[in-house]
């Protein structure tokens, strides 16, 4: 599978971005979907997963209550709506796709990997 992500941009602290990430190739609903983030000099880390079916999703706890991620089998497309984004949520953020049958936080849980859009949060 092929993952596209787009969306990122500069947006003031408090405010809202909506990243989507268009995947194609084989079959969408076979893959659970994730996003992570990664802030200049700092490791990857999970944000976002949902499963493959849609019905379950899981937050990191930074981001719980402030982001919401969804898909749409139609469009083989997930979102992540970023609300009362804070300057430390700057990063790259990064959707990713795993053929696994669970959600996972691990980066290395994940086979397919997107090229990453830029988020800059400013104070």
């Amino acid at each position: 599978v092929q993952l596209q992500a787009s969306g990122g941009g500069l947006v003031q602290a408090g405010g809202s971005l909506s990243l989507s990430c268009a995947a194609s190739g084989r079959s969408f609903g076979s893959y659970v979907m994730g996003w992570f983030r990664q802030a200049p000099g700092k490791e990857r880390e999970f944000v976002a997963g949902i499963s493959r079916s849609g019905s379950s999703t899981d937050y990191a706890d930074s981001v719980k209550g402030r982001f919401t991620l969804s898909r749409d089998s139609a469009k083989t497309t997930v979102y992540l709506q970023m609300n009362s984004l804070k300057p430390e949520d700057t990063a790259v953020y990064y959707c990713a796709a795993a053929t696994t049958y669970t959600l996972s936080r691990l980066a290395h849980g994940y086979n397919y990997w997107g090229q990453g859009t830029l988020v800059t949060v400013s104070s």
